[in-house]
């Protein structure tokens, strides 16, 4: 699939998934550090979000998951105007796979499993670690909830 125009944003579905009191998520490799993100990734054009939904965290997790209902919603907005990402952070749940620390996802440096309480200690885009740790302490009970615009700039190389 092409990129999208620098005018257009693109649509990045994400997932929060608990195994055994932690959260999965997903560790990539930027210009001089590791970051991390929820497992998740692009809608390609056709795609409706749940299938990329289970499309992306499969390659990125190994796990099959069934797609619950959206927790947050919120923009990454480049203050230089390079790109525009609406972000579609839905609740999921396990049903088949195995978390794997291979992914199919080149982009993928692995997988880990974090407590809530170490949220605040990840590189975590978009920066949403107090919300994601709000939500898990209530058990996903509250509504949702549209974070504003959130970014996280680069490091320097």
């Amino acid at each position: 699939m092409a990129a999208p125009a620098p005018d257009s944003p693109r649509v990045r579905v994400a997932a929060i998934i608990m195994m055994d009191g932690r959260l999965v998520v997903v560790r990539h490799r930027g210009p001089g550090r590791a970051y991390h993100l929820l497992p998740g990734g692009g809608v390609e054009v056709g795609e409706t979000l749940e299938a990329a939904l289970v499309r992306e965290v499969a390659e990125e997790t190994g796990l099959v998951v069934a797609v619950g209902r959206p927790i947050f919603i919120s923009d990454a907005i480049d203050p230089r105007g390079a790109r525009h990402v609406v972000n579609l952070t839905f609740l999921c749940d396990v049903r088949g796979g195995d978390l794997t620390q291979t992914p199919d996802d080149p982009g993928v440096e692995g997988v880990e499993l974090i407590a809530p309480d170490d949220l605040a200690a990840l590189d975590l885009r978009p920066p949403m670690a107090q919300a994601l740790r709000d939500a898990i302490l209530c058990g996903f009970g509250c509504v949702t909830r549209y974070l504003g615009a959130l970014w996280t700039e680069d490091p320097p190389v």
